[in-house]
């Protein structure tokens, strides 16, 4: 992994700082976190920017309407959004990060072109169909059926946890379509309309009270065969690769987000007088080195995963476990530095820790992870 930069690469961070420069001043306020529909159209505004100046996509393959650019321009876009403070792609995140990529990687060429363009314009919010109540880190174990119907299959069953269904318009939904199947081998990947008959949503709000989850309940929900993405019962390999890019690549912004907290925990510590206490200290430069460590596995992972035709390989089970842990930590380190500050709900860091905790579980819970790493990379034997 080369980690010096070309003069093209040089000039890109260049003109996209100066873009950044011109472009964020000019943003209107955001929204309240309850108003949903405020936000969609913030982020969708930010990503209708991004799409217009050549941005949004930037490392997805030129034939899925992306920009085709390098793994180094793709996380030097990363570290000056983030040191800029661009907005994140906020109800974006599923169809930029999970739905669309799978669809370029696995998509046909009629599939990749009517859900692609309009995810990259901000026309069209995703959300993740995946989780059950009795399906959650057993994945495979889901029940929700799809029978098929002539050319639409027929879907009925719940799903919990669905990210962003509020305001979305399509969900990535696995469905169950041979029930006698093996439990990975009957499984299929929808695109399904979240303004279809018989899909009703029912908002889950969080401990950190926002309501970016809710409850899904299908009753006889009717999706056309062509929507399904990959062929009937292979939905768990497609999910593979969703699950790849959730794990590998959904996260690497927030490394460099992450860094720029830690400085400010330690300006804040100076402040306070806490600066003053040795294990403070420690700790703070521990986790800096993590995540700087963290940073160098991503760009070995964004570069991984361009030579292997784009999408992520395991090694992002070993960055999502790491960054998981390191994250959590930092917010413990928040709350040291903050002292009595942090038991308030008006401290971002406060929300951001409560955040926190949920990262050991959501994209697969830790335990899965260490499954991941002992058994496909260590090469170890399956646990009893």
């Amino acid at each position: 992994m080369d980690l010096t930069y070309t003069e093209e690469e040089r000039e890109f961070r260049a003109r996209l700082r100066a873009w950044l420069a011109h472009v964020l001043p000019d943003l209107p306020p955001k929204p309240s976190p309850d108003d949903w529909p405020g936000r969609r159209a913030y982020d969708a505004g930010w990503q209708r920017r991004l799409y217009d100046a050549g941005y949004a996509g930037l490392h997805w393959p030129v034939d899925a309407g992306g920009r085709g650019a390098t793994p180094t321009q793709h996380l030097i876009y990363l570290e000056e959004t983030e040191r800029a403070g661009a907005p994140y792609v906020g109800a974006n995140f599923v169809g930029l990060l999970h739905a669309g990529p799978t669809i370029a990687a696995e998509g046909t060429a009629e599939q990749r072109a009517r859900w692609l363009p309009p995810v990259l314009r901000g026309d069209e919010v995703w959300c993740q169909g995946f989780s059950e109540p009795d399906a959650g880190s057993d994945l495979a174990s889901l029940r929700t059926r799809a029978v098929r119907d002539g050319d639409e299959y027929v879907i009925t069953g719940s799903k919990i946890w669905t990210s962003h269904a509020e305001v979305a318009d399509w969900c990535e939904l696995l469905v169950r379509t041979d029930p006698d199947a093996p439990k990975h081998r009957g499984i299929s990947w929808l695109a399904m309309p979240m303004d279809a008959p018989g899909v009703t949503i029912r908002p889950l709000r969080t401990l950190a009270g926002s309501t970016e989850f809710a409850e899904m309940f299908l009753d006889e929900v009717r999706v056309p065969v062509a929507d399904r993405v990959g062929a009937e019962n292979d939905g768990w390999r497609v999910t593979m690769v969703t699950l790849s890019f959730e794990r590998g690549t959904a996260f690497v912004g927030e490394v460099v987000a992450c860094r720029r907290t830690l400085g400010e925990l330690a300006r804040t510590a100076k402040a306070n007088g806490r600066w003053d206490d040795p294990v403070l200290r420690r700790r703070l430069g521990r986790l800096y080195g993590e995540f700087g460590a963290l940073w160098r596995l991503t760009q070995w992972n964004v570069s991984e995963s361009e030579r292997s035709g784009g999408v992520p390989g395991i090694g992002g089970s070993v960055f999502k476990l790491a960054y998981s842990h390191a994250r959590q930590e930092m917010y413990e380190v928040a709350a040291e530095v903050l002292g009595a500050e942090a038991l308030s709900l008006d401290q971002e860091w406060t929300l951001d820790r409560l955040s926190s905790l949920s990262y050991t579980i959501a994209a697969g819970t830790s335990q899965i992870q260490q499954n991941i790493v002992a058994e496909r990379i260590l090469g170890l034997p399956k646990g009893r």
